[in-house]
Parts: structure tokens; C-alpha cells; sequence
């Protein structure tokens, strides 16, 4: 028999195994069904099915399955139209994550764990139906999501000359997430988008967490600027907290920063931001973090997508004046101003550069890349594969990310096999997917077209040619700035470590380059690095990443209040506000 062949083991009450029996030599056979409660046989009929493997017996199966060498083992399967009741029967659709098949599984002991993430029908505007999964407040994570069912870890052992059968029961069912309540600081407002809706087939809602500035009730006569801040889904607004930190909080350590007692920090500078924001010297604006998570992501990347939908209008032109309407706000494009890092980072410098007059400065930090000749590793308009640097006689595997001196992660192609494990059609939640999912025109049959073959690496030219025409930042700003120079002056800020973990500063280098040769008007904004800084980096020279990315609301806000003073309009109210 092939040394690959597998079969699994005993266990516990969640485990049914039935031995079939086997003799050396013969190719092993295992059965695998998930089982549902009887009850949600009717109301989950469309989704994809996880099954987990680890080594490790610390934590969860489905909370361990990452980029690089650490990563336990996932294979999914879509499931649709099943019948009511229909036990699922897995047959995974190979590419598993990191272990292709199941007969490539090496014998051992693992913790065994089953999940369903399901998948709600849209009837889009333009005919096309898709099943995707609707984010329910846990910011499109398949293994956080509420509603979804899983099993618990049952330790079982793999014998590569044993054939068998288990049944997983998928009772445990993931809780809802309570919604953050409203202080004298902070408010909530969730609306429902005339666009997206129109776009989805569906209500869609797009929301925002609002931290108002102290004396906002005492000075009913003031209008304030808007604050925006992007960046990834947020449960409430992050980072400002009414209360000192905890003393009987535990200690944590974080790895990536390699900081004692993070957790300990994280607080006290939330406080400590508390009283700069209440303080006598802090400029008196409203600041927002916006919720705009969608079918495919935990945001939508601010931009009016193909297949997502008009979310930068919506975001623009609805969501926007809302919160203005509704909290004083000034209500006019030079008193909005944007900022926030990596996806942020991007979204920031893209509302800018699509929107010019509609936002009034952007500070874009270690932004995604924003110039797709440098797609982190990958030139998608001269490479003709993303996964290989192939020459005369040998390819060389790209890396995809890497630590502050160099070391490899993981490769291109690790993190888009990781990507496909999770889920196809652009549908695993993750990060290539969903630059897939914003960038990419609509295929016929509703989803992304592919910019490359997620099995080989093969890229399409034509989708990257529309790519280039319709969100690389650079060669947008490159081909309309005799339009935009004069409405992009001084308002463009870009910071990113040399270091960057995903290699998004050489998308910078690209932006700048076209930025500081171009005079016909210079843009007089600022690019900076951090030297050996990693993922994160904002710009701040005087702290580490671990510290500055705790004060984006801090280090932007004032600066930008600054700026204004100088540059706003004439006849701008630069006075109701400064108290």
C-alpha cells in the first residue's frame, strides 16, 4: 500500500468508528460524515465544511490554522442545496492546507474538529445569484462567525494501515456578539444603504463608531470636522477608555512585539488617550471609525467594486453625511480628512486620490500595495506567474512574508493554498482573496474573476490590465495628474517601515518615485520610513511599532488640525470648533 494511506481511529462520544478491517498492503479507506442537529437541517443549507487537524492541544483546532510553519491542517468542502436532514458526507476537494490530500496525512495523534460556516443566497442587480457568507458582527471570521456549528477537539489517532468511518456532530453552535452600548464618549448608528442594497438584492447596512469631543454638549453652536479612521472591523471604537487599566489584569506577553504585558499597555494608553482627548489642548473634532464589512471581507476597501458594490459612494455620499447631519458635523469636503494603516493605509490614500474633493489630506500608513507593479512580490504586469521567479533553467519560490530580518514565513503560494483550503471563489475571508474581490472585474457567474490560477500561480493579463486602470494608485495618480495635482497638493502623506512584513514598501518606493519627479504641480506631501520597522510602521520616529500603532487618533489629528489652519478655504468656519 502507499505509505500515505490513512485511516482514523477511536475516541470519544462525538467520534463513531466502525472497523471495516485491512490487510498490509492494502490501500486504506475512510468514510467521513458531519452530522447537524435535527433542527438545522432546514435553515443551513448552503455553506462550506471544515475539517480541522492539529498536533497541538493548545486551544482550538480552528483558531490555529495560520500562514507559515506552525499551521495545523484544514480541508473544506462547499456544500449546497443539500437536502433537509442529509448527513454531509465529506469528500475534500484536495488543496488542503498545508497537506494536499487526506492520503498524504503522515500517522500520528491529532486533535479532530468539524465546522460549518454558512453561506446566506443574494440575488444580485445584475441577474447573477452567489452564496456568500453575511457577516454577523464578528468581522468575516469562518471560525468566530455566530450561527456557525462546530464540534468539540476529540484527540484520535491516524494509522496508515487501518480503513474506517467517523461521524463529526456539529452541536456546538457559535453565539451571538452583543452590540457595543452608547456612553457619554462614544455612539453608534447603523443605517441601511439605498446603493448597496440596490447592489446586493438585500438590506445591507454600513455603521460607525462616533467619538464625540468633550464639550461637544456644553457648545451646541459648534460644528466640528469629520476624523475618519479605516482600517479593518472594528467592534467599538478601539484604543480610548474612561478607566485606568485593570491592576488584577494578568500580564500577557506579545510575541510580535516582544512586549511583557501588552495587554497591560494596550489599556494604559487607551486611558492615557481618554485624557488627551478630554484635555484642554486637544483640537475638538469628531472622530469615526466606520463599519463597512461585506459579504467577502471584514471591509469593503472604501471603493466602488464590481463585485462588492458601490461601497465608496455609499460610504461618500450616504454614511458620511449622515453622521455629519446627525452630530454637527461641518458637512463640507475640507473638513473631512482621512487616515489609518495597511488596509487603512490604502483605503486612506484611495478615498483621496478617487474622491479629491470630497476629503482634505490623507495619511497613509504601511498601506497595501498601491502601486500592483510591486503586488508585495509579485509585477502583475510583466511576471506571468505569481507563485515561481521562473528562469532559463529554475524557478525560485516567491516569498509572501517575512520578519524584520528577512526570514520567510511563508511563500505566495503557501498563502493562497491557505486561501483556497478556506474557501473558493475568492470566499476564504482572507487577504489575496479580497484584493481579488475589490480589484478584479465581475465574472459571469456573479464572483471575481481570478487574477491568477490559485492552483499554479498562472496570471491573467487582462484582469491585471483592468486592475491597473481602475485601483493601481500610482499609475491612476500618474495618467489624471493634470486633474488631480492641484486638488492632491500637500495632501498626501505615506509612511511605511523598510521592513514591512509583506513587502508593501516597495509599492511605496514606486509611488514615490512618481511623486517626487513629477513638478507639474509638485504634490509638496511627505513619504517616509522607518529603518528595519516592520508591518505597522505610521511614521513615528520616536516609538516602536508595538507602541505608535496605539496612536494613530493621537499623531494624526493634531497635525492635521494644523495643516488646516493654513490651507482651509477662505471663509472656512475655523472657529466654532477651537475651544
Amino acid at each position: 500500500m502507499k505509505k500515505s494511506s490513512v485511516s482514523i481511529l477511536l475516541f470519544s462520544c462525538l467520534l463513531v468508528f466502525s472497523a471495516l478491517g485491512c490487510r498490509e498492503n492494502e490501500t486504506a479507506s475512510i468514510e467521513i460524515e458531519f452530522v447537524l442537529p435535527a433542527d438545522s437541517a432546514a435553515t443551513l443549507p448552503d455553506g462550506r465544511v471544515f475539517l480541522l487537524l492539529s498536533t497541538s492541544d493548545d486551544g482550538e483546532p480552528r483558531f490555529q490554522i495560520l500562514d507559515g510553519a506552525s499551521s495545523q491542517q484544514v480541508w473544506g468542502m462547499d456544500i449546497e442545496n443539500r437536502p433537509p436532514g442529509e448527513r454531509i458526507r465529506f469528500k475534500p476537494e484536495g488543496n488542503g492546507y498545508p497537506v494536499a490530500t487526506l492520503e498524504e496525512l503522515p500517522a500520528g495523534e491529532y486533535y479532530v474538529q468539524g465546522l460549518f460556516h454558512r453561506y446566506e443566497t443574494f440575488h444580485l442587480a445584475g441577474g447573477q445569484t452567489v452564496k456568500l457568507p453575511m457577516d454577523r458582527g464578528e468581522g468575516q471570521h469562518w471560525n468566530s462567525a455566530p450561527g456557525n456549528l462546530f464540534s468539540q477537539p476529540v484527540k484520535i489517532t491516524v494509522d496508515p494501515f487501518a480503513s474506517g468511518k467517523i461521524e463529526i456532530h456539529l452541536d456546538q453552535v457559535i453565539p451571538p456578539i452583543p452590540a457595543p452600548e452608547d456612553t457619554k464618549y462614544i455612539k453608534h448608528i447603523r443605517i441601511q444603504s439605498k446603493l448597496l442594497t440596490a447592489f446586493w438584492g438585500r438590506p445591507m447596512f454600513l455603521g460607525a463608531h462616533i467619538l464625540l469631543p468633550e464639550g461637544f454638549d456644553s457648545h451646541p453652536e459648534a460644528k466640528y470636522p469629520l476624523a475618519i479612521y479605516h482600517g479593518h472591523y472594528p467592534s467599538d471604537f478601539a484604543g480610548f477608555s474612561t478607566s485606568p487599566p485593570d491592576p488584577d489584569l494578568k500580564p500577557e506577553y506579545s510575541e510580535r512585539f516582544g512586549i511583557e504585558g501588552y495587554n497591560i499597555v494596550q489599556q494604559q494608553m487607551a486611558y492615557d488617550f481618554y485624557k488627551e482627548w478630554t484635555g484642554p489642548g486637544f483640537p475638538r473634532v469628531i472622530a469615526i471609525e466606520i463599519q463597512h464589512s461585506t459579504p467577502y471581507y471584514d471591509d469593503s476597501y472604501a471603493v466602488n467594486s464590481a463585485s462588492q458594490g458601490p461601497y465608496g459612494d455609499a460610504i461618500t455620499y450616504e454614511l458620511i453625511p449622515y453622521i455629519e447631519s446627525q452630530f454637527r458635523g461641518i458637512g463640507e469636503g475640507w473638513a473631512r480628512f482621512v487616515y489609518g494603516g495597511s488596509t487603512g493605509g490604502w483605503e486612506a490614500l484611495a478615498v483621496q486620490v478617487l474622491y479629491p474633493d470630497e476629503y482634505n489630506t490623507c495619511y497613509a500608513a504601511c498601506p497595501d500595495p498601491i502601486d500592483f507593479r510591486a503586488y508585495c512580490q509579485v509585477n502583475i504586469y510583466a511576471d506571468s506567474n505569481a507563485y515561481i521567479n521562473q528562469g532559463p533553467f529554475q524557478g525560485v519560490e516567491r516569498p509572501g512574508a517575512r520578519d524584520s530580518l528577512g526570514k520567510v514565513r511563508a511563500t505566495v503560494r503557501q498563502m493562497n493554498y491557505r486561501e483556497l483550503a478556506l474557501g473558493t471563489k475568492s470566499r476564504s475571508g482572507e487577504q489575496w482573496d479580497i484584493w481579488e474581490a475589490v480589484y478584479s472585474p465581475q465574472g459571469e457567474d456573479g464572483y471575481p474573476v481570478r487574477i491568477w490560477d490559485k492552483v499554479t500561480g498562472k496570471i491573467n493579463p487582462e484582469v491585471a490590465a483592468y486592475w491597473r486602470e481602475n485601483y493601481d494608485l500610482t499609475y491612476i495618480m500618474k495618467r489624471d495628474w493634470a486633474e488631480l495635482g492641484p486638488k492632491l497638493k500637500g495632501k498626501i502623506h505615506i509612511y511605511c517601515g523598510d521592513m514591512d512584513n509583506y513587502y508593501l514598501n516597495n509599492a511605496v518606493y514606486l509611488a514615490e518615485e512618481f511623486l517626487e519627479e513629477t513638478t507639474a504641480p509638485y504634490y509638496d506631501g511627505e513619504v517616509d520610513y522607518g529603518d528595519r520597522a516592520e508591518h505597522c510602521w505610521n511614521g513615528d520616529h520616536t516609538r516602536t511599532n508595538g507602541y505608535s500603532r496605539l496612536c494613530y487618533h493621537q499623531m494624526f489629528i493634531p497635525k492635521w488640525t494644523d495643516w488646516v489652519q493654513k490651507n482651509a478655504p477662505q471663509g472656512a468656519d475655523l472657529k466654532s470648533w477651537r475651544y
